[in-house]
């Protein structure tokens, strides 16, 4: 049974993230947020299908492709693109890929060259300086699809964790043909915790990352080609993440 999850307008987003640490928006609620039309966003589902395999699975599997790219934020609006870097973890945050040199290959002009991906990344730098103050935001950005060609994918093979960061958005790309991959999100320092399932493209799970924990449960396949893609950004104050 797929449970739903809450939504939330981008007028109660600030409140709703003091108050619980994470919060999920439809697909219309993103696109007022960042003043984007769906289309433009809707175009670039495509790219998904040109993921390289990432090679650096230690669970010995072959469910996962990415692409990463990195960009900063600046506190006027200005969005540039770094230099391309490695994926870089400390394993406190990644007790099964941390303090390794992740080398992926560059998101594709196809994404990072539009208006729609800009928009977005302003969007969500405003979102995490009304949370944690206004400054420069370093932001990484994945693209995933988990397959089923081996029987199972796990969007999360390290488990429940945090990232080390201050904001993470994961958005809902699609899922086709698959069972599973329910998120579950937990207070870092408590009990509490709730269980629900993103289906909608667009929509997005944003996690204050201090305050919360966040894993996604395998998916198993009920159709041919099975497989679920988002993307994934992180925003850190003073920096990117390196060894």
């Amino acid at each position: 049974m797929i449970l739903p999850p809450t939504l939330t307008a981008p007028g109660q987003l600030p409140e709703v993230l003091r108050r619980q640490g994470y919060a999920v928006m439809g697909a219309d609620a993103v696109c007022e947020l960042a003043d984007c039309p769906l289309p433009e966003l809707m175009a670039l589902r495509p790219t998904w299908d040109d993921l390289p395999p990432d090679k650096y699975l230690k669970d010995g599997g072959h469910y996962r492709r990415r692409r990463h790219s990195c960009f900063v934020v600046e506190e006027g609006g200005g969005v540039v693109q770094s230099p391309h870097r490695a994926h870089w973890q400390p394993v406190e945050y990644n007790a099964l890929h941390g303090g390794m040199e992740r080398w992926f290959e560059p998101m594709a002009p196809a994404v990072v060259g539009t208006p729609a991906w800009r928009k977005l990344l302003r969007a969500l730098a405003q979102v995490t300086s009304g949370l944690k103050g206004e400054r420069p935001w370093y932001v990484e950005a994945h693209q995933f699809r988990i397959d089923t060609e081996g029987g199972i994918g796990r969007p999360t093979p390290e488990g429940a964790h945090r990232d080390g960061v201050d904001l993470v958005a994961v958005f809902m790309i699609g899922r086709e043909g698959i069972k599973g991959g329910e998120t579950r999100v937990f207070e870092a320092a408590g009990p509490a915790g709730q269980r629900f399932t993103l289906t909608e493209p667009w929509s997005v799970l944003l996690l204050d990352d201090e305050r919360v924990i966040h894993e996604s449960t395998p998916i198993q396949p009920i159709a041919p080609g099975a497989h679920r893609d988002t993307l994934v950004l992180t925003y850190r104050a003073g920096g990117f993440q390196g060894a």
